[in-house]
């Protein structure tokens, strides 16, 4: 019994020493990631004393108890026994056999979702003992960028239950992603009676997911300044990675509870004429309707439901304006108002007291001058420009003619410089007229007409009249033309005389005080006309003004015309005598035949001496019947 016992053990040791030996250990990895058509590579190591005869891969979807062979290699030999692998798997095999060890690389490439399973590697020895080891090949594929479309119309706080916010949806994501709902940086959960968040998914018939979430909540008003977006998780290979879409805002419907008034431009004092704005705004959402009334008379209406313009505004559009506001929203609530006043100044026109602005020299005159007003004034009077005073009385005492002149009041007022107005009167004194200019202009060539000026001044204004006197004849003339021209302080009268002779104008100036003339002699010549130096004047004249020398014609020098005649006649005599002594030369010499008869017989030396005495006697001679016409006693 012993020796059995022992052989039986001996036997069971070899055995399972042989056991030992032949068995095979795999090795493999639990999972493997891999994003969608990009390409997977799963390793299978084994442990064996000898490379592996046969290997096979096996597919095991989720949820199935079986799994399925996809592909085997026995020796040389391999196959794929999966159809859908196909041009898409490829399996490399390698033994170490100082290792004794084996390695399997089973390649896939462009990953579908349908590779998604447990992959089983199977490795046979000679004694077709195995051993398996399992993979599990995951695939992912990441989804759109998520869309968030807010509700279009406003979420009122009176809402009894949560109203619809926004959708947040995403598109073609693999596994399936999660949508979370942010309210300004915190995350909303589904909450008893304040948020409400609903999700829906749906697999594409490609595999992927689309993910629709939609939040509902119970707005307060403050929710109008919150920012809501959507938070999207997902996986990719070895990572986890999240994703926001664009915030948004909601329109909250809240009751007004306040309203305020307001006034465009604001802080200005409104003057006749300007364009007032008046704003009422409630503090609800959306804005109630407004209504105005003015001095608690009528009901005005708005252009805008919260404008009121008041175009060209007038002292009458001042006072009190009320703003009433009438809420959909709060039917119940009373109407809730507000008011404002408005104050529209104004600016009359100057009034200028008294009336009577004629003075007799030495008189006293107290103007004043006034503007109604809404504001306080500023008042100067000016004369000819020249400031006199910032009073409203201007005090004038004992009248002169330099008194007489336009005087202007001006006001302005103090708080609207842009508020002024100007007003002008002339004050004239009581005088007896006054030339203080006349003129005589240049002589038209054509006609021979000189116009004359005279200039007087005066109050009440003068009257001009003329009378004109030749005085060769002594007879009176007649102007050609007459214009005179009021120039408020004085009078102009221009006219114009044909001037064939020397003659004198009388220029006389007319009022109630008396008559003033001024006289003048005028010359007359066919190339100037000149002012004699003779003038006279009336008792009742003023004295008169210097004429300018410029415009008085000079004489011209008579001497100068006799000068130049004696100076012809000289130079003529001269040529006659030059002339008269060539042709005596030439009679002496024999060359010039003349009426005289007989010869010389005197001889050369005689004749030279005689020649010389008579051509001098000649040469006097003739200067002297040139001259006198005088024959000589010879002759």
């Amino acid at each position: 019994m012993g020796i059995r016992y022992i052989s039986l053990i001996l036997a069971g040791l070899h055995v399972l020493t042989c056991t030992t030996w032949a068995s095979v250990e795999v090795s493999m990895e639990d999972r493997v990631e891999v994003s969608l058509n990009s390409q997977a590579k799963i390793s299978c190591l084994y442990s064996l004393y000898e490379k592996a005869m046969r290997i096979t891969w096996s597919k095991k979807l989720p949820g199935k108890e079986q799994s399925k062979k996809i592909f085997q290699i026995e020796g040389v030999y391999e196959r794929i026994d999966d159809k859908s692998y196909m041009g898409r798997l490829n399996v490399t095999h390698s033994y170490d056999v100082n290792e004794s060890r084996g390695s399997i690389i089973l390649t896939i490439d462009r990953v579908t979702l349908n590779d998604e399973a447990e992959f089983i590697c199977t490795v046979y020895d000679l004694s077709k003992d195995y051993s398996e080891g399992h993979t599990l090949l995951q695939v992912f594929n990441p989804p759109s960028f998520p869309v968030i479309v807010g509700t279009h119309s406003g979420i009122s706080v009176t809402e009894e239950k949560p109203s619809k916010v926004a959708d947040c949806k995403v598109d073609n994501g693999y596994p399936k992603p999660n949508i979370t709902w942010y309210k300004n940086n915190f995350p909303l959960h589904s909450a008893a009676g304040d948020v409400e968040i609903s999700e829906k998914e749906t697999k594409n018939p490609s595999g992927l997911f689309t993910v629709e979430s939609e939040l509902l909540l119970k707005v307060v008003r403050e929710d109008e300044d919150v920012k809501f977006y959507c938070e999207v998780n997902y996986f990719l290979p070895g990572e986890k990675r999240m994703t926001e879409s664009d915030p948004i805002n909601i329109t909250v419907h809240y009751p007004t509870t306040h309203v305020t008034m307001s006034i465009n431009p604001p802080e200005k004092l409104f003057k006749e004429g300007d364009t007032v704005e008046i704003r009422c705004k409630g503090n609800g959402n959306p804005q109630p309707i407004f209504t105005f009334m003015h001095n608690n008379k009528g009901l005005l209406e708005s252009s805008d439901n919260d404008f009121l313009i008041l175009d060209d505004v007038k002292r009458s559009d001042s006072g009190t304006y009320v703003c009433q506001a009438f809420d959909i929203q709060t039917p119940d609530i009373e109407d809730i108002e507000d008011s404002i006043n408005i104050t529209v100044h104004y600016f009359d026109e100057i009034v200028v007291t008294p009336k009577e602005r004629v003075l007799d020299q030495g008189d006293d005159l107290t103007l004043t001058c006034n503007a109604l007003s809404s504001l306080p004034t500023y008042k100067a009077w000016y004369k000819d420009e020249i400031q006199l005073g910032e009073e409203q009385v201007l005090h004038i005492h004992n009248a002169s003619l330099d008194t007489a002149g336009m005087y202007t009041c001006e006001v302005t007022v103090v708080d609207l410089p842009e508020l002024s107005k100007r007003k002008s009167l002339q004050i004239n004194v009581r005088e007896k007229p006054e030339i203080t200019e006349i003129t005589v202009g240049p002589k038209d060539m054509d006609d021979n007409s000189v116009n004359l000026t005279c200039y007087a001044q005066g109050f009440p204004i003068p009257t001009i009249s003329w009378d004109l006197y030749d005085l060769r004849t002594d007879q009176p003339l007649n102007e050609t033309s007459v214009e005179n021209q009021n120039t408020g302080e004085g009078i102009f009268s221009v006219i114009s005389v044909i001037a064939t002779s020397d003659f004198t104008a009388n220029c006389s100036a007319s009022n109630d005080l008396g008559t003033t003339t001024v006289s003048r002699d005028v010359t007359a010549r066919p190339s100037s006309t000149t002012i004699l130096p003779s003038t006279t004047a009336t008792e009742t004249s003023v004295p008169e003004s210097t004429v300018p020398e410029s415009s008085v014609p000079k004489k011209p020098h008579q001497q100068g015309g006799s000068g130049v005649i004696i100076a012809v006649i000289i130079i003529c005599l001269l040529l006659l005598a030059i002339l008269g002594s060539f042709l005596y030369f030439l009679y002496k010499k024999g060359r010039l035949p003349c009426g005289r008869s007989g010869t010389q017989d005197f001889t050369k030396e005689n004749a030279s001496k005689d020649d010389v005495k008579s051509g001098k006697s000649e040469e006097a001679v003739l200067l002297q019947g040139v001259n006198g016409d005088k024959k000589s006693p010879t002759e």
